[in-house]
């Protein structure tokens, strides 16, 4: 029986992988770094790029080695990415780069049913990641898992326009995305459109699933990148939304008709040096465990109390240097495996 089963953001959760801080780095300037993530500096020159510093990687690591120990409590099965030099350089005809980190394996595969997607991701530091994944992913074949990898993209100039509006600097020269701009909510399946997923990563997202899927590509919710910072289903009928980019202009259609937590104001966490790696609303970036439990940062207390007012069980955790490094809860996890069949939830 296949290990990969995920067909929502909320069903049981059975398996799971959690990133690894290890070797974390902000990879050398280049115009996609500068275009996606950077894009308020002047100069790719600016991008403080490096190292993250050591208490931050010595902390993060006891975190989610926390995290792990207590998915593991209770009872899902956590694996772990395995050993990679995220700082050794590579190249190709058309740009020379160095890697990331291994933190956010949400970011890199996509699993839908059966299936897990390796998907064309924007940032060329990020093309090598799936490696860390390698083994895994055979064995999730040998299981009878569907895998699959999206056409390699070349990742050239052309691809990114910093002069243009926030939102559309990913042009549609090939089709480029993030996993981590997908939410699974059974048959339908929610892309959103941002700096790090174009218009042809939907196209192509929709003639790979093919039928039953709808793949809804949803525009004007968020520019930068990743939604699970914007929308975060809980259950059936259920979700989590970010005031300041959800409204009625943009809500997608068939979330219309669920009932809605807006997220309170949220405390800022803080960050190291500069420049965060993400908003403040990196603190409703939680995990779904099952219907009615869920993993968030215990700071959120404001958060927490409006999830338990809706039946909504707490596991609190902490992730100190999320903003710094761009990633939450759901960030750093990938869900393998959950209990339940595809079903269509509108």
């Amino acid at each position: 029986m296949s290990l990969v089963n995920a067909h929502n953001e909320w069903d049981p959760l059975r398996e799971v992988i959690i990133g690894t801080i290890r070797g974390a780095q902000i990879p050398r300037p280049g115009t996609d770094l500068h275009t996606v993530e950077y894009p308020t500096l002047q100069r790719p020159e600016d991008i403080p790029s490096g190292s993250f510093p050591q208490h931050v990687i010595d902390q993060t690591a006891l975190e989610l080695d926390q995290l792990s120990a207590t998915l593991t409590e209770l009872g899902v099965t956590v694996r772990r990415p395995g050993p990679r030099d995220p700082a050794a350089a590579f190249s190709t005809p058309e740009w020379s780069t160095d890697g990331f980190y291994d933190y956010c394996p949400r970011d890199v595969l996509l699993t839908i049913g059966q299936t897990v997607i390796e998907t064309p991701m924007v940032l060329r530091s990020r093309f090598l990641e799936p490696f860390a994944y390698k083994d895994l992913l055979l064995e999730y074949f040998d299981s009878g898992a569907r895998w699959l990898s999206a056409p390699k993209p070349r990742l050239a100039d052309d691809l990114y326009d910093l002069s243009r509006e926030a939102g559309s600097r990913l042009l549609n020269t090939e089709p480029a995305f993030d996993a981590a701009n997908v939410l699974r909510f059974g048959t339908d399946i929610l892309y959103l459109v941002s700096d790090s997923g174009n218009e042809l990563g939907a196209r192509w997202l929709q003639s790979t699933l093919g039928e039953p899927y709808t793949v809804h590509a949803c525009r004007g919710l968020y520019s930068s990148t990743h939604v699970d910072s914007t929308i975060i289903p809980l259950r059936p009928g259920l979700v989590l939304l970010n005031p300041e980019r959800v409204n009625d202009d943009n809500m997608p259609a068939f979330l219309r008709g669920w009932d809605k937590i807006w997220c309170p104001e949220l405390v800022d966490i803080g960050f190291e040096g500069e420049n965060p790696y993400c908003s403040v609303w990196i603190g409703m970036n939680l995990l779904v465990v099952r219907p009615g439990m869920v993993i968030v940062d215990d700071r959120q207390k404001d958060l927490i109390r409006s999830l338990e007012a809706h039946g909504v069980d707490v596991v609190p955790q902490r992730l100190t240097h999320s903003r710094t490094l761009g990633g939450g809860f759901h960030c750093v996890s990938l869900d393998v495996r959950r209990d339940g069949t595809l079903d269509t939830y509108r």
